[in-house]
């Protein structure tokens, strides 16, 4: 689900072919790149990981940090200014009591085990921005909240999906689901990763928790690094990139999702993690955006040349690798500064801030980096 859950504005319009400044060949199957050394062993992603081959260890946060400290330090297109990281820090410490809130016209708020059921569903398919440009949306609405809204209907007329119902959707059930145009090739492109993705809930359901949503929630007991664990076995949330030699760990969506657990289920075992605080940000295309019109984030004059053309940034090119894992890396800088003046706070709440100061008119009037990816 979005952050605050009060809306995913991804509607800026265009995306061209982009150029490879850096003479590196795209890799279209970077969502399913090899895990890093020590966080998964076991067979390839070919066969969308249905069985018992990957095994997440301990210290998976910290791999994350660290790796995105490495490209920050060794950035060539994006880099933090970091004389702007203390007064900037200060600038926030009045916003952070603003709690972050359940929008529960677009999406379900029922039952915990209804409610659970919708966050994992919604959370498998919580990708796709550098596709909404070309989506058929509803009025006034983002391509996020499209597809939650659509979803939020389904769940509304028939309950939720089974299982076994997840593993038999195909690209025409998703356009038909969400409201898409069969003959739009973009949005038909972004169904296919649905279905595939909706695929994998299915199998990863049936084949390690007996066809139960709540199985992968009381197997983390607690812990959302478990959960992160659990769900990166699906190979749409591997969210890793590799940047020369070096493996780098955003497991973007998986995190998200314990989050989503945590703000749709209070008060529920189904949403208690004791390591929330231990969460990144949730590294996407928007979060990047709100630090680099804050003047936090410094992007080569090209790069932004491409963003304002609305040139696609080709998933796994150290471009896009680079805007993630500086956005990261800048919070964990920004949280540090605000605990060390007395402002207790986490990149999760910090995560919040941004989002959703990134749905205001000043920044929505500026592209953004788009890339197609099942990552965000």
């Amino acid at each position: 689900m979005s952050r605050v859950i009060t809306g995913r504005a991804a509607d800026l319009a265009g995306a061209a072919s982009a150029r490879n400044t850096l003479g590196l060949r795209p890799d279209p199957a970077v969502h399913r790149r090899s895990p890093p050394p020590g966080h998964w062993t076991g067979a390839s992603d070919e066969d969308h990981g249905h069985g018992d081959q990957i095994t997440m260890t301990t210290g998976t946060f910290n791999a994350i940090r660290s790796s995105c400290a490495w490209v920050a330090e060794n950035a060539l297109f994006v880099r933090i200014d970091h004389d702007r990281v203390a007064p900037y820090a200060q600038s926030l410490a009045g916003d952070l009591s603003l709690p972050p809130t359940l929008d529960a016209d677009h999406h379900v708020v029922d039952e915990p085990d209804r409610t659970l059921a919708f966050v994992i569903t919604l959370d498998a398919i919580n990708f796709g921005s550098g596709y909404f440009p070309f989506l058929r949306k509803r009025p006034g609405l983002s391509g996020y909240f499209t597809i939650a809204t659509h979803l939020k209907e389904r769940f509304d007329a028939k309950g939720p999906f089974s299982a076994t119902e997840l593993v038999a959707l195909s690209a025409t059930d998703c356009c038909a689901l969400f409201g898409q145009d069969p003959a739009n090739r973009v949005a038909v492109e972004l169904m296919e990763r649905f279905a595939t993705a909706l695929n994998d809930l299915g199998h990863f359901l049936i084949d390690r928790h007996a066809g139960r949503f709540e199985g992968p929630v009381e197997q983390a007991a607690g812990s959302a690094e478990r959960l992160v664990g659990e769900l990166s076995r699906m190979p749409f949330y591997r969210d890793v990139r590799s940047l020369g030699d070096q493996e780098i760990s955003f497991y973007k969506r998986a995190q998200l999702t314990a989050a989503d657990l945590a703000l749709a289920l209070p008060g529920s075992a189904l949403g208690r993690f004791d390591d929330l605080d231990q969460l990144t940000i949730f590294a996407d295309n928007l979060v990047p955006h709100v630090l680099r019109l804050d003047g936090l984030l410094r992007y080569d004059a090209g790069l932004v040349t491409r963003i304002e053309r609305d040139e696609l940034i080709p998933e796994g090119y150290r471009e896009e690798i680079e805007i993630r894992a500086a956005a990261l890396h800048a919070v964990e800088l920004l949280t540090a500064d605000l605990r060390s003046t007395g402002h207790p706070t986490t990149p999760m709440r910090l995560d919040y801030l941004f989002w959703n100061r990134g749905q205001s008119p000043a920044y929505k009037a500026h592209p953004r980096h788009r890339t197609r990816t099942v990552s965000y």
